[in-house]
């Protein structure tokens, strides 16, 4: 049995154009005792080299096709668009310390649990209470990925597994994920996990595997169905109005409408890469 490369696929797939690269004319990959030659092009990222080899052990073990599904969250004929950038405002005004349903909504979205060990438990979303000293004003707000425009976590991703989709959604392909943690190194905002223990209460359509990375994935798979985000849809449902969800690029879009009237602020704007995430309030 044969199989077409699939080196740049998931650079394709999603949207991004790698930022190293090196020449490369022809791809031999073996599977299942057959050979399959494919010309990829001239320029082929390191990062993609390295991915294929590593899809082709995934193909082997007959887990590619489940898992390519959520990285990819499109049909194999369309792309996401670089016309539209998501992002997600949060009013830290309407936020409350003692609720919780935005990280209670994620969770039960995507199935991440706890095992009553907070140091390495997943966290996609947490919330943080903040509090001037001077003054005395305190505020509660979430902090999950913030979906850079620049993300480090890509930047120092050895297999290309961290990638950034065309539309501003970074995610991590979890079956070329080595584990190597260097994205969570990398981020300064603490907003990736590593999966130590068996997963439990797996979703469909968010797969995970112990000895992987993950984080927010802004809700890809609903947003690619055309279904509000999870945790913006509990907080609009509770009425707290405290999340707004949009395409940052269209300034016809609520996000863009508030944001052109009321301040608002990201979180380290010195490190200069570009959060997708703003807040108002603080």
């Amino acid at each position: 049995m044969s199989t077409r490369c699939t080196c740049a696929e998931t650079c394709q797939q999603a949207g991004s154009v790698p930022r190293r690269s090196l020449s490369c004319t022809t791809c031999t990959r073996t599977t299942g005792g057959s050979e399959s030659t494919k010309t990829v092009g001239t320029m082929v990222s390191r990062r993609c080299a390295i991915t294929g080899a590593l899809s082709a052990f995934v193909v082997s073990h007959g887990v590619f096709l489940l898992l390519s599904k959520v990285v990819a969250a499109k049909p194999a004929d369309q792309s996401v668009s670089r016309t539209i950038r998501w992002g997600l405002l949060v009013d830290v005004t309407k936020c409350t310390e003692g609720c919780s349903s935005c990280v209670d909504a994620c969770r039960e979205e995507h199935g991440w649990t706890g095992f009553g060990r907070p140091a390495t438990d997943p966290q996609w979303i947490r919330k943080l209470f903040l509090k001037d000293r001077a003054t005395g004003y305190a505020v509660s707000l979430p902090i999950m990925c913030q979906h850079c425009e620049f993300p480090p976590c890509v930047d120092v991703c050895p297999t290309g597994a961290s990638f950034r989709r065309a539309d501003g959604i970074v995610l991590v392909d979890r079956h070329i994920c080595i584990g190597c943690r260097y994205c969570m190194m990398a981020c300064p905002y603490n907003a990736r996990s590593f999966v130590h223990e068996t997963p439990r209460n797996q979703q469909p359509h968010t797969p995970r595997g112990k000895g992987c990375v993950e984080s927010c994935t802004l809700c890809a798979h609903r947003i690619d169905h055309d279904r509000p985000l999870a945790c913006v849809e509990r907080c609009t449902e509770l009425g707290h109005q405290a999340l707004l969800f949009g395409n940052l690029n269209d300034p016809r879009s609520d996000i863009s409408q508030r944001l052109a009237s009321y301040a608002s602020v990201r979180v380290r704007p010195d490190l200069r890469t570009n959060p997708g995430i703003y807040y108002q309030g603080l």
